[in-house]
């Protein structure tokens, strides 16, 4: 009886000690954790007095500093990289991490921002003032307007949007290939180099600086869903056409009718052509076909197209192969639109410009006819010279 009793006290004394040892292990981890709250707190109030203390320093004129821009969904990494592109800086891994622990990660924003000329950022202090200045808001840049004629070319836009800085190349030209755009008129739009050249419609319009590639083709894309309007397509099925077949027709038009009124009168021409049962008039012989070949290849269009010119073997050559090319060969305006829709009935089936200055053309019925109207057209030409 003595043994178990004295059994029972040994195991209460051991079980008190364990309890204690419990009880100040709770209580070293409460105030750990109360240290380390505090020290949260007091690390967010410093770094807010620091980040409004330092708003003077690091709002400086556009004039007096260095312009730097973010694109639109850059992270940290990207921002970094650019950074150090720029000669910014030059240890990529410190400033992500930097930024990680300072609670700068992911607060970045997008457009341009200006630092200081002549300050050494590469370094811990030079880190914290480009996380400051790139989490403030950037500048405030107003809309570009740029005007895209009827007739602009794939390359005409591209070049005109970049000359602005609204795009990058790359970035555009692979989102007109393969880019995705919900509209009726690009349902079953064939796979082709320059997939969207037609369908940018030619206008004037205010592009955001920061809106990027995608909305930029977006808005263009809108205005040609305007334009095309519910009869087109109806119109479009009358004549036995795909939408895709008459803006091919209407760039055409584009290219080839200087005068207004001649329009509906050069559409006849090729309409004639294309349902000719005749294979030869079904080479449309369209020169502006040919220079859409040039200008691809970086050539300036020519005015009088030679007989070695129609010799060359590309697909876009109406004078070697028969109907529409395999795409639009520009960006058609309305105007062409509805000549393409509407062509004049009449029994014309060859053109050629007078040579005069006046951009009308003569229009035959017959290669005898057109014969002869090429010869006085040469004659115009030469009168001019």
């Amino acid at each position: 009886m003595s043994t178990t009793k004295s059994g029972s006290a040994g195991e209460r004394s051991k079980g008190k000690k364990k309890n204690k040892a419990l009880i100040r292990l709770t209580i070293f981890l409460v105030l750990i954790l109360l240290t380390l709250i505090c020290a949260s707190i007091s690390y967010r109030y410093v770094l807010e007095n620091q980040r409004s203390g330092n708003e003077a320093s690091i709002n400086i004129p556009p004039e007096e500093g260095i312009k730097i821009t973010i694109p639109h969904g850059s992270s940290t990494s990207d921002i970094a990289e650019i950074l150090k592109k720029e000669g910014i800086i030059k240890n990529v891994t410190a400033f992500k991490i930097l930024s990680k622990i300072n609670g700068y990660d992911g607060t970045y924003n997008s457009g341009t921002h200006v630092i200081a000329k002549g300050v050494d950022y590469d370094n811990i202090s030079g880190y914290e003032t480009l996380m400051q200045i790139f989490s403030s808001m950037p500048l405030s840049e107003p809309d570009v307007t740029v005007r895209f004629v009827e007739g602009s070319t794939l390359i005409d836009i591209e070049n005109k949007l970049a000359e602005n800085k609204l795009i990058d190349r790359q970035k555009f030209r692979d989102l007109i290939n393969n880019g995705e755009f919900d509209y009726p008129f690009l349902k079953d739009l064939p796979k082709r180099e320059n997939r969207l050249e037609g369908y940018l419609f030619p206008d004037t319009y205010r592009f955001s600086p920061k809106g990027g590639e995608k909305a930029i083709i977006t808005k263009m894309l809108n205005q040609f869903n305007n334009v095309f309007e519910d009869l087109y397509y109806k119109r479009a099925e009358q004549l036995g056409m795909t939408v895709d077949e008459i803006i091919i027709l209407a760039s055409i038009i584009e290219k080839e009718a200087a005068v207004e009124g001649e329009r509906e009168t050069i559409s006849g021409v090729f309409h004639n052509r294309l349902k000719s049962k005749d294979k030869n008039l079904r080479k449309l012989q369209s020169c502006a076909t040919l220079n859409y070949i040039f200008t691809q290849k970086g050539q300036k269009p020519k005015e009088v197209i030679t007989v070695e010119d129609e010799q060359i073997d590309h697909p876009y050559n109406t004078y070697m192969y028969e109907g529409l090319p395999p795409g639009p060969i520009c960006s058609p305006g309305r105007a062409s639109i509805i000549a393409a829709l509407s062509p004049e009935d009449h029994n014309y089936y060859y053109f050629v410009e007078k040579g005069d200055g006046s951009g009308e053309h003569y229009f035959s019925k017959t290669y005898e006819e057109h014969l002869k109207a090429k010869a006085k057209a040469e004659a115009n030409r030469k009168a001019r010279e």
